[in-house]
């Protein structure tokens, strides 16, 4: 798979999963709240660390720019 993400999409992400995991240890978010937004925090950091965004590819979307794409 190609990767379609850029790096201010992949911190962007990475700083949301942790604010989400803050909110949680510090008992912000709870429940069910914290269930699905523990699980969207997960997906991520997957995304952030693999570069790709599954959701991206169908929607011909990618924040790499230009000169990243011609790989």
């Amino acid at each position: 798979m190609k990767k379609n993400m850029g790096t201010s999409d992949r911190i962007i992400r990475t700083l949301s999963a942790v604010v989400i995991v803050i909110l949680y240890l510090t008992g912000v978010i709870g429940g069910t709240l914290a269930l699905i937004l523990g699980i969207l925090a997960g997906v991520f950091l997957l995304t952030s660390l693999a570069g790709i965004c599954p959701l991206y590819f169908p929607l011909k979307i990618s924040t790499r720019g230009e000169k990243s794409n011609q790989r």
